[in-house]
């Protein structure tokens, strides 16, 4: 017969909420870009022509919808796989501000593809993905907490291989706006390192720290211890 205390059993039910409200959002992205991919199939209506067109006032709306849209399920998929554990993680171990990482990444990759990509319509939403992917690589690192860096290595693990998606290697791929998410992701790592979880400190380290600080200068006496694809349309393919 298994027992468990009260305390246990409380914590399990923290724990399950806290994975609950982190897939809360995620889940609701994918949702979304998976309805308007239906209406789109289900209709046989394009809604490329919602992308963003690169320096055209008209293009400007695919800054707000261009993640929405996508070319095809296949692209779709590629997309929605890493877009719920990427978010997932965001809005579990950073949720203090893991809305307002999204929010910027999504309008930076936006304005940023807007700005400088190639003449032709951008749809889809790794470009945002990719600033998932580059925070929660980078942010780890800044903060120096192992619990973020053991998740910056998973996240490299599991899906290192996107670095080379900011390469202009295959040219009917928004290289460009998975370069921006990418810079996106990496800015607001650093822009938001002081905000959110912290470098643990442990009171043994300050304890030590405040010895050393008092011992100095020391004498000969004393002895010191130291111890997803991202599509790319032409322009003319507005239908």
């Amino acid at each position: 017969m298994a027992w468990y205390s009260t305390g246990s059993i409380q914590m399990e039910k923290q724990e399950k909420l806290k994975i609950g409200n982190a897939l809360i959002i995620p889940l609701l992205f994918v949702a979304t870009i998976g309805f308007i991919h239906f209406v789109s199939y289900a209709l046989d209506v394009s809604f490329v022509r919602f992308g963003v067109l690169p320096r055209q006032f008209s293009g400007l709306i695919g800054i707000l919808c261009s993640p929405l849209i996508h070319a095809n399920f296949g692209h779709l998929f590629n997309n929605s796989v890493p877009l719920l554990i990427l978010g997932s993680a965001l809005f579990y171990f950073y949720k203090e501000i893991a809305l307002k990482v999204s929010v910027w990444i999504y309008l930076m990759v936006g304005i940023w593809t807007w700005v400088s990509a190639r003449e032709a319509y951008h749809i889809g939403a790794s470009g945002f993905l990719y600033g998932l992917f580059s925070f929660l690589l980078v942010s780890g690192f800044i903060r120096r907490n192992k619990q973020l860096i053991a998740l910056s290595f998973v996240v490299i693990f599991i899906y290192g291989s996107l670095v080379w998606g900011i390469f202009p290697v295959d040219l009917t791929v928004s290289f460009e706006g998975h370069f921006w998410g990418f810079v996106a992701g990496v800015i607001l790592a650093i822009y938001y390192r002081n905000q959110g979880p912290q470098k643990i400190e442990f009171e043994w380290e300050e304890e030590e720290e405040d010895e050393n600080e008092t011992d100095l200068p020391w004498s000969d006496e004393q002895e010191i211890q130291q111890g997803f694809r991202y599509e790319f349309k032409p322009k003319n393919n507005k239908n």
